[in-house]
């Protein structure tokens, strides 16, 4: 863990001008990471279907690959920040440590008696072990020892969780999103991750950095998670809506855009509810000011409901449109390029399961991607795109890509 992380400054000693995020390509300035850590040591065979990773993770070279992806945008000149870093920073102040501890002991499932234990053994700890527990979680043996019987204790299995691990913190990107100068908190669909927007909201709450960074729409609205959420150009917003983002939370989202005027337009764009296509960002991601990368089998039956200002406080929907033209139109460009997966069916279909269409832009036709995709990439760079590979071997079992891991905090605007 480091030290506080101290507010931005620039080079006259005056705090830097607030983070902003105008756009998914603008030259990248500060990314939101969080490095793999134990609790993706918690996945086994029996659990990590209910913990949403496809596979058991070989979790020290996880570390390795994500050392070298950070690295990377280290040496790109992007500022990266680290999760549990912020956790600990955070946790300092007290009314952190209560939101943190309020948010793992779930009282309906210990009891009165065991949930008092663990508040106060949680409370008696430092910031750097209880942001570990808030993280790893805990099993009933490693609850602290009570006076008294337990019936819940005696009725579970000594490594059953008592306070669940969250191992998709390591996928940033979905619990908060940056839009203009603020941060909108998701609310994220299935039970696995109901934790992590907890402790990404007291981050955005209680440190430092961000105590004046304003809001926009809120964590206990609708489901909406930020894989489903693109920057298509200033001021237009494409939300899909699928397995985990509701109608409601695309509108919910789009009333909170609309009114604080962070966005003249949203596209919601239906996608199909199923694993490999769980959020808009499996199928489609900017990699250019004026070109996606697509997973091709979508490409013609995508469709988007354009969602307006009716300039009376409401909002007004427009009838489906096909995707790339309701994109263009909203964008204020003729068309949108389009960069299809693969080359063949089939070559798309394994490449976009592989997190194909999944790319960090860390500037206009400059993205991160797994290196595993050979025909996407080389489609990339055909059409002018340069791809900076990464490994992603163990990173990629939980179905997420170099976007899925990062949460952009500030970009350059485009000019």
């Amino acid at each position: 863990m480091t030290a506080h992380i101290a507010q931005t400054a620039s080079t006259d000693g005056e705090p830097a001008a607030a983070p902003r995020v105008d756009s998914e390509v603008g030259p990248l300035r500060t990314v939101l990471l969080h490095r793999p850590g134990a609790e993706l040591k918690r996945l086994t065979p029996r659990n990590n279907d209910q913990l949403l990773f496809d596979g058991v993770p070989w979790v020290d070279r996880a570390q390795e690959e994500h050392d070298a992806f950070a690295e990377l945008l280290r040496g790109r000149g992007v500022e990266v920040l680290l999760l549990a870093d912020l956790l600990v920073d955070a946790l300092h102040d007290d009314r952190a440590r209560i939101a943190g501890i309020h948010s793992a002991v779930n009282e309906r499932r210990l009891g009165i008696d065991l949930a008092d234990a663990l508040r106060s053994h949680l409370a008696s700890i430092s910031p750097d072990q209880l942001a570990t527990a808030l993280m790893t979680g805990m099993t009933f043996e490693e609850l602290p020892a009570a006076e008294g019987a337990s019936l819940v204790r005696k009725m579970h299995h000594p490594i059953d969780f008592a306070v669940d691990p969250l191992p998709n913190l390591l996928f940033t990107r979905d619990s908060s999103v940056w839009v203009g100068d603020r941060v909108a908190i998701t609310s994220l669909a299935l039970p696995a991750r109901d934790r992590e927007t907890a402790l990404t909201d007291l981050i955005y709450a209680y440190h430092p950095r961000f105590r004046k960074t304003g809001r926009a729409y809120g964590a206990h609205s609708a489901p909406v998670e930020g894989g489903d959420v693109l920057l298509l150009a200033p001021g237009v917003l494409a939300i899909g809506v699928g397995e985990r983002t509701t109608p409601a939370g695309a509108e919910s989202f789009a009333r909170s855009a609309l009114a604080d005027g962070l966005a003249h337009t949203v596209l919601a764009v239906p996608i199909t509810q199923e694993r490999a296509t769980m959020h808009l960002d499996t199928v489609c991601t900017m990699v250019d000011r004026d070109a996606v990368v697509m997973y091709p089998a979508v490409r013609d039956n995508l469709f988007a409901y354009p969602v307006r200002s009716d300039g009376a406080g409401g909002v007004a929907v427009d009838d489906r449109r096909p995707f790339l033209e309701a994109a263009a139109d909203a964008m204020g460009i003729d068309r949108l390029r389009v960069i299809d997966t693969g080359l063949d069916p089939v070559t798309a279909e394994r490449e976009q399961w592989d997190d194909g269409n999944n790319t960090l832009a860390v500037g206009p036709g400059l993205v991160v991607a797994y290196e595993r995709n050979v025909e996407t990439n080389a489609r990339l760079e055909d059409a002018g795109v340069e791809v900076i590979r990464i490994s992603g071997s163990e990173l990629g079992s939980g179905r997420g890509g170099p976007r899925c891991m990062s949460c952009p905090i500030d970009r350059a605007p485009l000019v």
